[in-house]
């Protein structure tokens, strides 16, 4: 029995939904009165008390309401009864001020770039920044909030419709035509420091080098008459040691 009520109660806070005010719950239904399932499950988990609907209970519904109001033909979603779904309409004089939200990925690029349509036909703005912010909500937990300055846009020939009392369409904004947070900076990877500089050749530990004027070819000019003459008399008295026979055979 508590199924029941509860299918019940969810039947009429979808119909509500699709048959009367989409617009309020930040969904716009496409040309033939369908939303996306997805679109719809997340808008009715933000309500109190609804976070636990998924796909399973929509089909519930379905099947044991004698006359569900509404029908499902794959992952879009619709209501039976759309006499009094908002229109989209032309609007002649917008607010002066509309919202929207982005992924702070894309950021960067909407800001050279401007804003682009993102799963949707058009681009969905809000008159009400709480909604919109809402709305960004369901693409990224923390999303970029973006004011956009009407009429400058329609000096650069955009064209908005109305789809509801709060929601507002148009086809792109252009660059230089909306206002968002300062871009964060971006992060600045220390260089590392400079080497000292060192002689190109290191001395490993524990080595031994003879001192360059250690050797007769690296004394000075000046000396090398006296150092060679100094070694020749040592080779000399040397070969002579050698060749002088030991006392006993004298």
């Amino acid at each position: 029995m508590v199924k029941q009520t509860s299918s019940q109660q969810l039947s009429k806070l979808i119909a509500y939904i699709l048959e009367r005010r989409p617009d309020e719950f930040g969904l716009v239904v496409n040309l033939k009165g369908y939303v996306k399932v997805k679109e719809l499950l997340k808008a009715v988990h933000e309500e109190a008390g609804w976070k636990y609907v998924r796909r399973s209970h929509l089909d519930e519904i379905l099947i044991t309401i004698s006359d569900p109001p509404f029908e499902i033909s794959d992952k879009l979603i619709r209501a039976r009864h759309r006499e009094h779904l908002p229109e989209k309409v032309l609007i002649q004089n917008p607010p002066k001020l509309l919202y929207t939200c982005i992924r702070p990925k894309a950021y960067p690029y909407v800001i050279d770039k401007g804003i682009f349509p993102l799963g949707y036909p058009q681009v969905i703005l809000s008159s009400s920044r709480g909604l919109a912010v809402r709305m960004g909500k369901r693409i990224d937990p923390s999303p970029v909030l973006l004011t956009v300055q009407v009429p400058s846009s329609v000096a650069k020939g955009v064209v908005y419709f109305q789809a509801g009392e709060t929601l507002y369409l148009a086809d792109f904004i252009p660059e230089g035509c909306f206002t968002g947070p300062p871009l964060p900076k971006a992060k600045v990877i220390p260089k590392k420091a400079e080497a000292i500089d060192q002689p190109s050749e290191l001395i490993p530990a524990g080595s031994f080098f003879m001192d360059k004027y250690d050797n007769i070819h690296h004394v000075p000019p000046r000396y090398q008459k006296k150092v060679s003459k100094k070694m020749d008399l040592k080779k000399i008295k040397k070969h002579r040691r050698k060749r002088e026979p030991p006392p006993w055979r004298r």
